[in-house]
């Protein structure tokens, strides 16, 4: 055995103690290996966890995303944290996920417009298509009385100042709304040789009016019908 021979055999004898000492020994306790992708599922698994009912998880608390409402905001500028109103409402969409009160409100404001000129103007087939039958039948007899006296009534609306849900309420699958209107508007009604008998054409009337519309949330029909009507001159 020549020195060249010796000097290859102790450098083979050092580099396998380096790499023991680096890597270590099996001892048979070993975590069995997996691949990149198991690792990658896994992973991905910790970063989607899905508390159980009952569990807690210890994480972070997650930045609400805008989508996401707070209870005690989700009726605001509509009504106040833990009212009636907001009781109401809770049971209302509850039974209606898509109601939305901002919404309704932009159409009742419509409907009061509509429903008032309709019954000024003695339009019967629009009030039909508005009112509930009760409130319908009320307000054809006063149109008929007024037809029978030969009188007619003229009315102008100046402003509607505001319109603001006082309650709301779901019972079974009819949901109620009561909408509080303060407007301005001009009525007067004449004879038939135009005599004024009611009204000032030349005056500005505050009016308020409390009136109620209802729906049958199981119904296809999405639209409200006026079931209740008071008005505070």
């Amino acid at each position: 055995m020549d020195i060249y021979t010796i000097i290859f055999l102790a450098l083979a004898v050092f580099i396998f103690l380096r790499l023991r000492n680096v890597l270590g020994q099996k001892t048979g306790n070993e975590r069995p290996p997996f691949d990149r992708a198991a690792r990658d599922v896994v992973r991905g698994a910790q970063d989607n966890v899905v508390p159980l009912p009952g569990a807690v998880v210890d994480q972070a608390p997650q930045t609400p995303s805008a989508d996401v409402v707070p209870p005690t905001d989700r009726w605001k500028g509509v009504a106040e944290p833990g009212t009636p109103l907001a009781q109401g409402l809770n049971a209302i969409v509850a039974q209606d996920s898509s109601f939305d009160p901002q919404h309704f409100l932009t159409g009742a404001r419509g409907a009061y417009e509509m429903i008032v000129l309709a019954f000024a103007n003695g339009d019967r087939r629009a009030l039909k298509d508005l009112l509930s039958p009760e409130v319908y039948d009320s307000f054809e007899a006063v149109i008929r009385e007024r037809e029978k006296q030969e009188q007619k009534t003229e009315t102008r609306f100046v402003s509607i100042d505001k319109a603001e849900l006082v309650s709301a309420e779901a019972r079974d699958r009819a949901a109620q709304l009561t909408v509080r209107f303060v407007s301005q508007m001009i009525t007067v009604t004449r004879d038939k040789t135009g005599a004024i008998v009611d009204g000032n054409p030349d005056k500005v009337a505050d009016i308020t009016d409390v009136w109620t519309f209802a729906r049958d949330v199981g119904s296809r029909d999405p639209n409200w019908k006026l079931v209740g009507t008071g008005s505070v001159h």
